[in-house]
């Protein structure tokens, strides 16, 4: 089994701010290929995978990073095509910290783009192999931007689905995402000392140590203004992001969904207390 990482992508057609160029479809193998994140069930993406690869009795493994729909929506498609197995960490709600296993119990909004009717063949636990005499993934449970999040490393190449992307920061939308969970799952990788991460969506990220560093910094940085503009006055999620973010407004809603996550983990810590049921809309205020 050779230990050079001789990746191949397959880019999908489903452009967007939240996605970038689109998502990154990646074929490792000549002979049995794993299809690492198959992407949304777009005919003409699925039908390009399967010529990338030589035919569809070359592919032999389908992974997915989590259960978001432009990255598993064509898992079982191409299951089909293939006759190979989906092998990820479980279903949409699998992994959940305990506070978002709550919440998502008591209805909190979000749940954007879930494809909550995903199961695996193949589950996946923490540190699970799956290799052929090619190449060798391990599975690296990398909960934050979804609980179900796996990262799958190749000797110094760790292809990390949403978690960490070279042109943005990753979205933190609970009850899928979790701000505590993130942040341990950036040291996961940082202890690892991968060459290169592999993302989803975007180019490789070449200085995986910076890149880690700068979103762990980036993600506290952000916490103290939450903090910060809760102390000049209590507001609902949507208008902290207003207040705190920079950017065009059809991007708002997704930064109050990451306001939403800080808010979160800071009434974890007692930090900070919500006034109304449903917290997406409650009014926040600094304890």
């Amino acid at each position: 089994m050779s230990d050079a990482v001789k990746e191949r992508v397959v880019l999908a057609p489903n452009p967007s701010a939240l996605t970038g160029p689109g998502t990154n479809s990646f074929l490792l193998g000549t002979r049995e290929v794993a299809v690492i994140d198959p992407g949304p069930d777009i005919p003409a993406h699925l039908d390009a995978i399967v010529v990338a690869a030589g035919g569809p009795r070359r592919i032999s493994h389908i992974l997915v990073t989590h259960a978001h729909l432009d990255h598993s929506g064509g898992a079982r498609t191409l299951s089909r095509i293939t006759g190979s197995p989906v092998l990820a960490f479980g279903d949409a709600g699998a992994g959940r910290s305990p506070t978002m296993a709550r919440l998502a119990g008591q209805g909190i909004e979000g749940g954007e783009g879930v494809d909550r009717d995903f199961a695996p063949d193949i589950v996946l636990a923490d540190g699970a192999v799956v290799e052929t005499a090619e190449w060798r993934l391990t599975a690296i449970h990398t909960p934050g931007h979804m609980g179900n999040h796996l990262s799958f490393a190749a000797t110094d190449t760790i292809f990390c689905g949403d978690l960490v992307m070279a042109w943005a920061t990753t979205l933190i939308s609970p009850p899928e995402g979790d701000l505590a969970d993130f942040l341990r799952s950036l040291d996961r990788l940082a202890a690892r000392g991968p060459a290169r991460l592999l993302p989803a969506h975007g180019p490789a990220v070449t200085d995986p140590p910076a890149r880690l560093a700068e979103l762990a910094t980036h993600r506290r940085a952000r916490t103290a203004q939450v903090m910060a503009a809760l102390r000049d006055a209590p507001d609902d999620p949507a208008g902290l992001a207003a207040r705190i973010y920079d950017v065009p407004p059809e991007l708002l809603p997704a930064a109050a969904r990451n306001v939403l996550a800080h808010l979160i983990a800071l009434c974890d810590l007692g930090a900070v207390r919500a006034e109304g049921a449903q917290l997406s809309t409650a009014i926040w205020h600094a304890a």
